[in-house]
């Protein structure tokens, strides 16, 4: 007898999420009742992913630079992946712009008496120095129980350059962090498989409790938001799945699925990264570099924040009857563009990111009032894109690598 094929896990996500929107539009009525009783479970699945989250980085990250076997090229993989980031977020923010001022005839500025009650107090950006200083920490487990990414990335960077570093004396504490990174990845294997149950319990609070927001103008905006991370998808990853790292698109889209729909759910980058690291995994990139490429994404690559930056900043422009310029577009590329590592690793990066833009070209901070309570609807597609990003990524690095790796082998 045959055996009946399984669902695989990706069918099981998309299941979860379709069963989690009729439910989520069934209690309309009653949003209070999934907040209370539904998202709870939602919250476990997504308390499960953060509690990995440091494990993951810290090993996964030690292991990849052990395996990369020379410092040299720990650096070499790291520009690379830091140009990659960069230039994606810049184009990322002109998509923005682009896609919102094709549509800004339809926004109506807000009379002076709605305006008038706007509040919004923004978070204050750290300096450059503060963020800079701040990357590296001044004792091992604060960042580690704080969960402040970018100070335990370093931590793990210098933990393994110093295994590399010691020779044979670093063997055998090498192969024990190889050894701990197979256990965490087994017991993120075992949290991955209630993704579907997550999904489902996140989908139902999110459209119970937003759904009769959506409508209106606010709609046309999300819609914008939307829109332009279509065409980045299809654009700029698609070309650089294509041409820069050999592979059929349709093949990435299937295999980043599953990583996709955590992310749209979870809004957490941060949360997805288990997930992520496997199915990149699978589709062919180098563990070791996955490992490396995509922890570093996960915190300073923000290609779905730079496009909200953008739509954000013409909409409430146009809420205060303000017309930008090319030169007003042009600041919001920059400062978009670096506000992106200058708050990475920051609680509520994408407000602050969101806060400085908006002040970088005159445009009252409070104005965030007026798309802040729908922040959730575009945080869900803007965090899937920034993980779907540090996927191509890790891809194109390790076909770099995999030909240095041949061509080296050919001159011997």
């Amino acid at each position: 007898m045959e055996k009946k094929r399984r669902l695989s896990l990706p069918a099981w996500i998309f299941i979860g999420m379709v069963a989690g929107i009729l439910a989520g539009l069934a209690f309309l009525k009653a949003p209070d009742f999934t907040t209370e009783w539904i998202k709870p479970i939602g919250t476990i699945y997504i308390n499960l992913l953060k509690f990995l989250v440091v494990p993951v980085v810290v090993c996964s990250i030690t292991a990849g630079v052990i395996s990369l076997q020379d410092l040299r090229r720990v650096g070499s993989v790291g520009v690379k992946t830091f140009i990659y980031y960069m230039f994606t977020t810049a184009v990322a923010v002109v998509i923005g712009l682009v896609v919102v001022n094709l549509f800004k005839g339809s926004f109506q500025p807000l009379s002076s008496a709605d305006l008038s009650g706007l509040e919004y107090t923004a978070a204050e950006a750290p300096s450059v120095m503060d963020v800079i200083v701040g990357i590296f920490p001044d004792n091992l487990f604060g960042p580690m129980v704080s969960s402040d990414m970018l100070p335990v990335i370093v931590i793990a960077i210098l933990f393994g350059a110093g295994i590399l570093a010691a020779g044979d004396r670093g063997k055998k504490i090498g192969a024990l962090v190889e050894d701990m990174n197979e256990i965490v990845m087994k017991i993120m294997m075992m949290v991955i498989k209630i993704t579907p149950i997550g999904v489902f319990c996140l989908m139902t609070n999110v459209v119970a409790v937003n759904g009769p927001e959506i409508v209106g103008t606010l709609a046309l905006v999300i819609g914008i938001a939307y829109l332009s991370y279509l065409i980045h998808v299809v654009v700029v990853y698609g070309l650089s799945v294509r041409f820069l790292s050999g592979m059929n698109p349709l093949k990435f889209a299937k295999g980043i699925y599953p990583a996709f729909i955590c992310a749209f759910t979870t809004t957490s980058s941060n949360a997805t990264l288990p997930l992520n690291i496997e199915c990149c995994n699978k589709m062919g990139a180098e563990p070791e570099i996955s490992s490396f490429v995509l922890p570093l994404g996960a915190t300073i690559n923000m290609d779905g924040t730079a496009i909200y930056q953008a739509v954000a900043t013409v909409f409430i422009a146009a809420c205060y009857g303000m017309d930008l310029t090319i030169g007003d577009m042009a600041m919001v590329v920059l400062t978009a563009t670096l506000a992106s590592v200058g708050t990475a690793g920051v609680s509520g990066a994408g407000m602050i990111m969101l806060a400085m833009v908006l002040t970088s070209i005159g445009i009252p901070v409070e104005g965030i009032a007026i798309i802040a309570g729908v922040d959730k609807i575009f945080d869900m597609g803007r965090t899937a894109l920034n993980i779907t990003g540090d996927a191509t990524c890790a891809l194109w690095i390790s076909k770099l690598e995999r030909a240095k790796k041949a061509s080296k082998a050919v001159a011997k």
